[in-house]
């Protein structure tokens, strides 16, 4: 008897919903009008609503605004938003400010639809009524706003927890539609993350405990339809909101623009990714900077072995000898993330993101051993009678396992002990010669099915990324799934995979994150500030950073650049201590700034934080070594490497100067958002902002404003865009002759 079988394989997320509730459920409602469907809804529920919305871009933003308003007219409601990241369409805080971002705002923005909750929470004039809580902000986008007070601190993994705690009693998200063959499904494109394990557990409680709950699903056909665990039925929603005749656009997040110290954090990560591996990516220029750099080592080896060496990686760092790589990616990489980001789509489309996964035992453990391979051969189908998988004379549902993992042809039969094929046949007995030869010749497929290069819980990205998501071909979606959080931020068992399963697949993993402060004992800070001012949340850090300690050759990869500019002034990311942490000093591990990589796990203190001061900037590290000689935890006798005593910011200039005159290292890699004029003017700005922090900065800008020359025609141009040519009053003219003087110095 077969070991495995397909009838005792993983239920798909499509049979674990329609199972949690009863079989003869209607399908959802469809309705085109929304103050119907908020009519139902109320009918449904009552005039106690709390509403679970998606993190990002899952947000169900018709209905959501349509249940807002009417709250909002009738006081006998009251509404409860639980959410994460309510995004916003950028608004400028000064004139001049405005003047840069109306014409990129209305270009790139365009039929984005804003959510209403939010615009009234930026007025301050939500109404008593309705409260919004949110697990996770839009970094910085709450410091010192009442917002601070409906913060819910939690782990992703536990946010269906919460959710459900908290009595949430409608969930409302974003969706896209197919029909094949008169069967109509539907996805759950960008947010599978909480819906797939709420879902079935609030419809079960609707059962067991009589509790109301409602499923809207929000149709937009410019969402991509993900398949896999992504790809529910229709019954899974109470409602559905169909297609309206012109759907709002999906919001974007332009590129950002990678700095020379953020290409220097991403390729010293690089250069720990195993051939073979797996990668989680976080979201912003420091991951945009690592799939740059990764892409690098692929297509160039001969480029980036050169930086390699010229930054004498594995001679600073032993570790990369250790458990990194400077290789092609011959075998490639295998994506689990929390966030699928663009990144992962130039991977893949690089070449790199082609490691698949598979929801069988053994025949994981063969391809991580490398016994065999996705292409398949006659050897594929000894190895797996070798190994008990199948029987000698193969049996129906030994048929049945090899055409669903593609080793057998889908037209290839069996009846009574005899195999057809293309009106030929054969005796079913693998012990015979000849049978092996004649399958060989007529049953075996050509490449392994149903292998999975990315599992992610949810996206959210620029223009380019979504279309590239909407323009995959079946057999390219085939290897993407958007699927539980639960299943990807943890190893415990899941109705989608257990413990065994998801150690197998993610070998070799590196868990890469970003961070905004780190101390000297291997705390790390990422989420809040020491007065707890909540800046994002923990999100899924704290998940992947456990994670990493639970695989045995998996690294928890966090990055952080070494200094930052605050209220005008320069200061150190590297610390000595601060009065808050996201990531706790038992779970440290690796740390990466611009000037090289801290290897933490398994070490003593005293080398932990001389790891940690030797990646500092030099301007910093004399006083952090003083604090740590002060508090007993280095040696008096200690003294920095001289190897690492010029991390500075000129030193990083010269190097990546150096390369870019070979294309190496570009701002932009993947293209912009913004127009060539829009980049110089934003650096312009973003250099005069800076500047002007402090007193004295604003007093150096007033004396350059008054001595600025005429500008040039190309800045004439430039000062066009900005709607600057002819200043009409003093503030104008002097915003003239300041940037038009920054403009001369880019």
């Amino acid at each position: 008897m077969p070991v495995l079988d397909v009838e005792a394989k993983t239920r798909s997320a499509q049979q674990v919903l329609n199972s949690t509730n009863a079989t003869d459920k209607p399908e959802a409602v469809r309705l085109n009008d929304v103050e119907k469907l908020v009519d139902a809804v109320l009918a449904e529920v009552g005039n106690h609503i709390v509403l679970g919305l998606p993190i990002a871009i899952g947000k169900a933003i018709t209905f959501s605004n349509a249940l807002y308003q009417r709250a909002k007219a009738d006081p006998s409601i009251t509404l409860q938003i639980e959410t994460a990241i309510s995004l916003e369409i950028p608004r400028a805080k000064t004139e001049l400010e405005n003047k840069f971002l109306a014409p990129f705002v209305s270009r790139h923005f365009a039929d984005v639809q804003e959510l209403d909750y939010m615009k009234d929470i930026r007025n301050k004039t939500l109404p008593d009524n309705i409260t919004v809580f949110e697990f996770f902000f839009k970094a910085g986008s709450f410091i010192n706003h009442a917002q601070q007070l409906n913060y819910t601190s939690t782990n992703y993994t536990h946010a269906v927890r919460d959710l459900i705690d908290k009595g949430v009693n409608v969930v409302a998200q974003v969706v896209a539609e197919r029909h094949v063959d008169d069967v109509t499904t539907y996805s759950l494109c960008s947010n599978s993350d909480l819906a797939l394990d709420m879902i079935p557990v609030l419809a079960e409680l609707k059962v067991t405990e009589g509790r109301k709950f409602v499923c809207v699903g929000e149709v937009n056909s410019n969402m991509p339809f993900m398949r896999n665990h992504a790809e529910v039925s229709a019954n899974t929603f109470n409602f559905i909101l169909e297609s309206q005749e012109k759907d709002y656009a999906l919001f974007a997040t332009p590129e950002d623009a990678i700095s020379n110290a953020d290409h220097m954090i991403g390729f010293y990560a690089s250069s720990l990714i195993k051939d073979g591996g797996t990668l989680q990516l976080g979201i912003g220029s420091l991951c945009s900077a690592l799939s740059y750099s990764l892409l690098l080592r692929h297509q160039n080896n001969g480029r980036y072995n050169e930086i390699f060496n010229d930054l004498k990686i594995e001679e600073k760092f032993p570790i990369v000898a250790k458990v990194g790589d400077r290789s092609i990616f011959s075998q490639g990489l295998y994506g689990c993330s929390e966030l699928m980001v663009d990144g992962f789509m130039h991977l893949y489309q690089g070449g790199i993101l082609t490691r698949q996964v598979f929801s069988d035992v053994l025949l994981q453990s063969l391809l991580n051993d490398r016994v065999i391979t996705t292409d398949v051969n006659i050897y594929t189908l000894t190895t797996l009678l070798q190994h008990k998988a199948i029987s000698t004379e193969l049996t129906t549902k030994d048929l049945a396992y090899l055409q669903e993992l593609g080793i057998f042809k889908p037209a290839v039969t069996l009846y009574q002990n005899t195999l057809y094929s293309n009106d030929k046949s054969c005796i079913a007995d693998l012990s015979q010669p000849d049978a092996l030869l004649w399958i060989e010749q007529h049953c075996l497929g050509d490449k392994l099915k149903g292998g999975i290069v990315m599992h992610g819980a949810f996206f959210i990205g620029p223009k380019a990324f979504y279309k590239a998501l909407n323009a995959m071909t079946e057999e390219d979606h085939a290897k993407f799934c958007m699927t539980s959080v639960k299943y990807v931020n943890d190893l415990y068992d899941h109705f989608l995979g257990d413990q065994k399963i998801k150690a197998m697949q993610r070998k070799e993993a590196r868990f890469l994150n970003s961070a905004m402060m780190v101390t000297l004992d291997g705390s790390v800070i990422s989420d809040g500030l020491e007065n707890g001012q909540v800046v994002s949340g923990v999100g899924g850090q704290y998940n992947f950073v456990a994670q990493s300690h639970q695989i045995k050759d998996a690294r928890s990869i966090l990055k952080l650049r070494s200094t930052c500019v605050r209220n005008g002034k320069l200061q150190s990311n590297v610390l000595f201590n601060y009065g808050h942490n996201t990531i706790p000093r038992q779970l440290r591990d690796i740390v990466i700034t611009e000037y090289g990589i801290a290897d933490l796990r398994s070490k003593p203190d005293h080398i932990v934080y001389t790891e940690l001061i030797k990646i500092a900037d030099s301007r910093f590290q004399s006083q952090l070594l003083q604090q740590a000689k002060d508090a007993g935890k280095v040696a008096a006798n200690y003294q920095i490497p001289i190897a690492f005593c010029h991390n500075l910011p000129e030193a990083i200039t010269g190097l990546c100067n150096k390369y870019k005159q070979h294309g190496v290292f570009p701002e932009y890699p993947h293209g912009s958002s913004f127009t060539r004029a829009e980049l110089k003017l934003m650096k312009a700005l973003k250099s005069l902002k800076n500047k002007g922090q402090s007193r004295r900065g604003k007093f150096k800008l007033m004396l350059q404003g008054l001595m600025a020359t005429k500008p040039t025609k190309e800045i004439q141009q430039l000062l066009s865009r900005m709607d600057l040519t002819n200043p009409v009053n003093f503030a104008e003219r002097m915003a003239q002759r300041l940037l038009s003087k920054e403009l001369q110095k880019k």
